[in-house]
């Protein structure tokens, strides 16, 4: 039987976060009352991390595991989650622990208002140089877009299936993925989240494979943005009957 919620968690060389994120997964949502699964899905690790996530899996039968053949970024991680899936919710958190699972709950409840529920950073526990690309990026979207999102760049996310209607995959889902489901019709929602220090592996982007990828992202979508269909309603065509002609007598 088919999970309520997935939770998706793409990894690339994460070996020491696998067993603590399970963990905190799982207490975060053992008080749930709703079927739940933990998929990571692995990058192509060089290190221990698919040994960690079988692990996992052995320790609690909600943790899946799934392993690419060959590296092909984040967004492919968590659009490949997502396909081997089916629960009508999902939630998205990144491997490296700065996200904290202890939020989902609270995020997913909001899916009874809203179709889309992003995560904001209001106390980043990143380097300055981080926190000023943010920024700058922020504003670029906004002009770029038209719409004012204040931290696409968060990972933890909750949303209705639903809300992927008209998203298609590409490298860079990931940090557009908040800018497309609104874009689609789907009703979004901000809230602050916690974020916490990394304190195991390394960061895999620095600020010019940002930056580059970032503008160069930020223009196709914002031409795709304005080339997109809207959602537009349609009504059944029927044949009217015809109309009564009065008989004289």
């Amino acid at each position: 039987m088919a999970a309520e919620i997935s939770i998706i968690v793409p990894v690339f060389n994460e070996a020491d976060n696998v067993l603590p994120m399970a963990r905190e997964v799982a207490a975060a949502m053992s008080k749930s009352g709703r079927d739940w699964e933990l998929v990571f899905v692995d990058d192509a690790s060089t290190d221990e991390t698919p040994q960690r996530i079988i692990e996992a899996t052995r320790a609690d039968r909600h943790v899946r595991g799934l392993r690419h053949q060959r590296n092909a970024g984040q967004s492919a991680a968590v659009w490949t989650g997502i396909q081997a899936t089916t629960s009508p919710v999902l939630c998205t958190l990144d491997g490296d622990l700065q996200n904290d699972p202890a939020d989902l709950p609270a995020m997913i409840a909001e899916l009874g208002k809203v179709d889309f529920v992003s995560g904001m950073r209001l106390n980043r526990q990143d380097s300055w140089v981080r926190k000023v690309s943010s920024k700058i990026a922020r504003a670029a979207r906004k002009s770029a877009l038209g719409v004012d999102f204040r931290d696409t760049g968060c990972a933890i996310r909750a949303f209705k299936r639903t809300a992927l209607s008209g998203v298609f995959p590409f490298n860079g889902l990931h940090r557009f993925l908040p800018v497309l489901v609104h874009g689609g019709g789907a009703k979004t929602l901000e809230v602050p989240v916690n974020h916490r220090p990394r304190v195991a592996g390394v960061s895999k982007y620095g600020v010019w494979n940002r930056l580059g990828r970032g503008i160069y992202d930020l223009i196709a979508i914002s031409w795709y943005q304005k080339r997109r269909y809207r959602p537009v309603g349609a009504v059944e065509l029927t044949e009217k009957p015809a109309p009564k002609v009065p008989v004289l007598r």
